[in-house]
């Protein structure tokens, strides 16, 4: 029986970079850009009935926003621009070099002078069409919050991929290509609403609608190009999927996720635990991997373990432990074991309504097994004796107990959504009394409570 995960349930139509909104974004974007740099059309632009809106040669400048917007252009925008200076294969090796040099986990990857030298070579030869090279240039020069999120990241992706795909046999072009989808995978973010890049924003609808867009808005704008392989574009396609199904856009399982989208899920986890953050950094990113094994490929997870070194990272310092981490994550575990309730097999209940409570079933049991090979089962936990003497392991105990609420809150998202109550209906009683619990733990550790998003795991989740 096939069941898809919960964005299959209320996730609205996706955008495209053709859609009026993500256009007016990327052509203000672009206007605003053309305020401090020369940005120059190299070649005449038309609308789709023939006539030209601006020529060859000419500047663009804020007048034009309006002009532009009132027609549909024959081909994208910024297929016909250029500007001096933009990003290349050099400024990518470049800042990777940078990034190795202030984080050390990512120089941990390769630590042998020619390996490093290879991957860096071949992450410098990564075909660039202009029109991906101009959105690269203006997300690293006008958007600073997006450079640092989406374009110091994108370097730092595409060492990542070329570090997972290096292999003695596998050829050069391939480890390029993994590493070209590591460095494009969030290219719609530019033509997206600017706000989602400021992660304490509260999400509406409709920017989460944009958020949840943008694989396949960066899918489309990599495939126009017909420079890279459909691996690639399948791989940017997939980077949000997982693989117990609770991904977007297509909420696929297992072996439907390509090879280089498993690892494409994997990296995007590693940069924004590790660049993303200023406290726990290598130490967040061992719970979340350990919390996480029902989404990831265990062999990529057991890779970045082993580069781990938490105990040696300082940001591990920063991390405020919780005053009885134990006693939480035990909570988690007992309010898990209380589903399912009753009603879940009553005969009178809808099918879907079945089903849905089948799907979360299931994936409480998932929860619980990953509690278990992490060991934070109850007797498990006791023991550890007393913790508190240990400082690293109450802080290692902390993120994982915020961890483990974490997906407890999602888990009872998920129930809602998939219960699907109206106005003229309600919770049964045993269904309502399980989410008030989870709610209630979920609102003691993060001070959040049904509806709100703690900022901590936006990256992630």
């Amino acid at each position: 029986m096939s069941r898809q995960p919960s964005q299959a349930v209320w996730l609205p139509k996706p955008m495209s970079p053709e859609s009026p909104t993500t256009t007016a974004h990327l052509t203000r974007t672009i206007i605003d850009y053309a305020d401090t740099r020369t940005v120059i059309a190299k070649e005449a632009i038309y609308n789709t009935q023939g006539t030209k809106i601006l020529d060859q040669g000419a500047s663009i400048h804020a007048g034009l926003y309006d002009r532009l917007m009132a027609h549909q252009l024959s081909r994208p925008l910024e297929d016909a621009l250029t500007v001096e200076g933009m990003v290349d294969g050099a400024a990518i090796r470049k800042g990777i070099e940078v990034a190795m040099g202030f984080e050390p986990f990512y120089a941990r990857l390769a630590t042998r002078p020619q390996q490093v030298d290879r991957l860096l070579g071949i992450l410098e030869s990564i075909p660039l069409p202009e029109a991906v090279a101009l959105q690269l240039t203006i997300a690293r020069d006008k958007r600073p919050s997006l450079y640092d999120h989406a374009l110091r990241s994108a370097w730092i992706m595409a060492w990542i991929m070329a570090w997972l795909s290096d292999d003695p046999l596998r050829p050069q072009f391939d480890i390029g290509m993994a590493a070209a989808a590591g460095l494009l995978h969030d290219l719609g973010m530019l033509h997206l609403n600017p706000v989602l890049m400021d992660h304490k924003i509260q999400l509406t609808r409709e920017l989460r609608r944009e958020l949840y867009s943008h694989p396949i808005v960066s899918t489309l704008l990599v495939e126009r190009h017909h420079v890279y392989p459909q691996e690639v574009v399948r791989a940017v396609m997939e980077h949000h999927e997982y693989l117990n199904g609770s991904g977007y856009p297509r909420g696929l399982r297992g072996r439907q996720i390509s090879p280089m989208g498993q690892q494409l899920a994997l990296t995007d986890l590693v940069v924004a635990m590790i660049s993303g953050h200023d406290d726990g950094g290598e130490l967040r990113l061992s719970v979340l991997l350990r919390m996480n094994m029902h989404r990831y490929a265990r062999p990529l997870i057991n890779r970045i373990l082993g580069v781990l070194d938490p105990a040696q990272d300082p940001r591990s310092e920063s991390v405020l432990p919780l005053a009885a981490p134990v006693d939480v994550l035990q909570q988690v575990h007992r309010v898990l074991q209380d589903w399912p309730p009753p009603f879940a097999h009553s005969p009178d209940i809808t099918p879907a309504r079945r089903e849905g409570m089948a799907v979360v079933s299931e994936l409480i049991n998932e929860l619980l097994r990953n509690l278990a090979e992490a060991g934070l089962t109850p007797a498990q936990l006791e023991q550890l004796g007393n913790p508190t003497e240990d400082p690293m392991l109450m802080k290692e105990l902390s993120l994982l107990a915020r961890e483990a609420v974490w997906q407890l809150r999602a888990l009872a998202r998920q129930a809602r959504q998939r219960w699907a109550a109206d106005q003229h209906s309600s919770h049964p009683g045993e269904l309502q009394a399980w989410l008030d619990s989870a709610d209630a733990l979920s609102q003691r550790i993060n001070g959040t409570s049904e509806g709100q998003e703690p900022v901590y795991t936006r990256a992630t989740h």
